[in-house]
């Protein structure tokens, strides 16, 4: 079966990929003991492991959460303590940047390893500004913003004195996304924050505004507003985030989230499930409203319950970066935690706290066949096959050019790359892990339940 690439049909430049250190690293960040195999400590293994292009994944966006300081103070209804935050904060302009080091550490080591961009994110201002003193709201206020918005510039003045410090400290911050998921109503189990799309507009304009009074953060850029469901109120946070000029010169993109999946439900509610139909419907109003505003996937997880290892939630993640990707036309796609203690399928890395020990997923691997070998920038080109059964992605940069083949049928597939010399193929399947060989471009082998990378 042969494949065709037309590099003239050039969809965008791609950026990369990247995940979280959020509800990980303050533990992570705090194991010194020596990895056996390697030799290092395992939060520096780990750290190997996700963002070296050589040894590890080369994933190159690391997500920082500036806490609101739960951990603090233990106000609210958060049960597990990973998902509680400290705060830098010490009252107006005074902090103590001693805090949250096992996080920051983390961050300092990722960027060492070679995430060359850091986006500081926040679940919800820190306590201190919010209307009830608390990083969530209490079950009797649910529809409320929790910011009083005679906070916002102090909420502004913080996220951004913490930015100048970081950036002052050599790491690679580009992007601070104040808002995350301003769409959920946060009543407890984690930090988070709601905010109408109005609201969000208008606490971006006031980062924005004093952004731009603080030459030392000429280059970082606002990321947002990470709505947190593809389906629901995309268009109207987009419409209020574009509303404002200062908004639109200091954001290069519109930041979303892209859960949920498309689940077999019968009519009329399979509609409002249809996810493939939701991405093409915001791109296709994307594309006549803000023809010229990309789109960046920040956060995503496989929703479902357990510790999945195998290829099967590995290929429902590469089948949504496939169609986020395709549908689209995301620049970045970015997982949500990097590193998951819980049982549950949301993690590349999974750690088991009483041991202080670590275990792989097919996820990861899976993952590994995108961030290791698509390079920054590339341009993302038109590729296609007779076999719909397969999924082709392909990109090209200085003469080289990378196709991803995705198959999650149970048959083998053969391929012909249009290419007269040899190729290298990088397969993960249920038996290898990125497993790379040179082979030649005719009658290539796609294994049953796989995800490969060809390059030549």
């Amino acid at each position: 079966m042969k494949i065709s690439i037309n590099p003239r049909k050039v969809y965008s430049q791609f950026e990369g990929f990247g995940a979280s250190g959020a509800w990980w690293a303050q533990e992570v960040g705090d194991w010194t003991h020596t990895d056996e195999k390697s030799g290092l400590a395992v939060r520096d293994e780990i750290s190997r492991l996700l963002h070296d292009k050589s040894y590890g994944i080369g994933l190159r966006t690391y997500r920082y959460n500036i806490g609101a300081g739960s951990a603090d103070t233990m106000n609210g209804n958060i049960d597990n303590r990973l998902r509680r935050t400290e705060s830098f904060d010490k009252g107006e302009g005074k902090y103590d940047f001693s805090k949250d080091g096992n996080a920051v550490y983390m961050m300092h080591r990722a960027a060492k390893d070679g995430a060359d961009e850091i986006i500081l994110f926040v679940n919800s201002p820190i306590e201190r500004l919010t209307k009830n003193g608390w990083s969530h709201l209490k079950k009797s206020q649910i529809m409320r913003d929790n910011l009083a918005r005679k906070n916002y510039k102090a909420f502004a003045r913080y996220c951004l004195d913490v930015t100048e410090h970081f950036v002052k400290e050599g790491l690679p911050v580009k992007y601070l996304s104040p808002i995350n998921e301003p769409i959920w109503i946060w009543t407890g189990g984690q930090e988070g924050c709601h905010y109408s799309p109005w609201a969000a507009a208008r606490v971006l304009k006031c980062f924005a505004d004093e952004m731009n009074t603080r030459p030392a953060l000429k280059e970082v850029k606002l990321s947002g507003v990470e709505s947190g469901d593809i389906r629901w109120f995309n268009k109207s946070y987009t419409r209020a985030l574009m509303k404002h000029k200062s908004v639109r010169d200091r954001i290069d993109a519109v930041d979303i989230h892209s859960y949920f999946l498309k689940f077999p439900l019968p009519v009329p509610f399979g509609l409002m499930d249809d996810r493939h139909a939701f991405l093409r419907r915001y791109r296709k109003w994307l594309d006549k409203k803000y023809p010229s505003l990309p789109v960046k996937m920040s956060e995503w997880c496989h929703m479902q319950g357990g510790r999945d290892k195998t290829m099967k939630s590995a290929l429902v993640m590469a089948d949504v970066i496939y169609n986020d990707i395709t549908l689209l036309n995301v620049t970045s796609w970015q997982h949500w935690i990097a590193v998951s203690e819980v049982d549950y399928c949301d993690g590349l890395i999974y750690i088991n706290l009483d041991t202080k020990t670590y275990e792989m997923t097919k996820r990861y691997y899976a993952m590994g066949n995108f961030s290791k070998y698509i390079p920054y920038k590339a341009n993302r080109i038109d590729v296609s096959c007779e076999d719909n059964d397969l999924k082709l992605l392909a990109f090209e940069k200085d003469g080289k050019t990378v196709v991803i083949v995705i198959n999650d049928t149970q048959k083998e597939k053969n391929i012909d790359i249009p290419c007269d010399t040899p190729v290298k193929l990088v397969v993960t399947n249920e038996k290898e892990n990125l497993s790379e060989k040179t082979v030649s471009s005719k009658n290539i082998t796609i294994s049953a339940r796989s995800v490969n990378t060809i390059i030549f």
